[in-house]
């Protein structure tokens, strides 16, 4: 597996795109709390070589807004484990050689009628190249309006990309954050693609789209429900959804599965789970 001249591309917008999400949340953050950023590299003889951001902030206090909240960037390269690589399109053909590169975020939210969120936009490469990604809302209290201006945001780069895209991504997000074992969707859905082999540029205009539109989507919703006055019922029912997301998160999540089988950073990539959770 060559080296791509379109990697350095997609890693740089990736780095500006963590660093444009992290300045707009710190721009939400009441409390004057701000992401510790902390940059990691891979040892020298690991399967998997490079490094990544793993940036975090967790507020405290009553004027706490996101009480957990990771925005992470890596791009790493490596050799799959051969019975992985089985499971991953190309491998076989690259002798599981992989180059990977992509931006993660998970916000678990102090108020709960600010809904919990995830982002995660990736190239992955074999002996063949692909973009996935999307996004998608969790709310403890789901607002019927915040839910249609998150998905009318996400859909704007989705009808760019052609013109069945949205509806295609809309309706694999909901069968791709589902738990099975509950019967129940994760939230109220998003977006979610993968394994897009178009055209780089075609597929990357695409990324490029969602990481724009993630922040109209959210950021608006933040501002609207951060003030919003909350019980100790609300904050159960956050919890209870908090358990259900890091059941779905432990038990099916694509990425937890990727990076923990490839030997990424395991506290960037568990950085998605809950500060607290409960189950009844």
């Amino acid at each position: 597996m060559n080296d791509s001249p379109t990697r350095p591309v997609v890693e740089t917008f990736m780095r500006t795109l963590q660093n444009r999400v992290i300045t707009a949340f710190e721009a939400q953050e009441d409390s004057g709390t701000t992401f510790t950023r902390t940059p990691w590299q891979k040892e020298a003889n690991a399967p998997m070589q490079g490094g990544g951001i793993t940036a975090t902030m967790k507020a405290t206090g009553s004027k706490a807004v996101f009480e957990k909240v990771g925005v992470n960037f890596s791009c790493v390269h490596g050799q799959f484990a051969p019975q992985f690589a089985k499971e991953i399109p190309g491998a076989a053909e690259s002798d599981g050689a992989f180059w990977a590169c992509g931006v993660s975020l998970v916000a678990h939210m102090a108020n709960p009628h600010v809904p919990g969120v995830h982002m995660n936009v990736r190239r992955i490469e074999t002996s063949k190249g692909w973009f996935g990604g999307g996004a998608d809302l969790t709310p403890a209290i789901p607002y019927d309006d915040d839910t249609a201006h998150f998905h009318a945001a996400l859909a704007k780069p989705c009808h760019a990309h052609g013109p069945h895209s949205h509806a295609r991504f809309k309706q694999w997000c909901d069968e791709y954050f589902f738990l099975p074992h509950r019967g129940e969707a994760r939230g109220v859905g998003g977006i979610f693609f993968d394994y897009l082999e178009d055209d780089f540029d075609h597929g990357f205009a695409l990324v490029q789209g969602v990481g724009e539109a993630f922040l109209e989507a959210f950021v608006p919703l933040v501002e609207r429900r951060k003030h919003t006055p909350y019980t100790a019922e609300h904050k159960h029912a956050q919890n209870l959804k908090r358990g259900r997301y890091a059941e779905f998160n432990l038990l099916y999540d694509r990425g937890t599965r990727f990076g923990l089988q490839t030997g990424g950073n395991t506290e960037a990539i568990l950085m998605s789970l809950p500060p607290t959770a409960i189950w009844e």
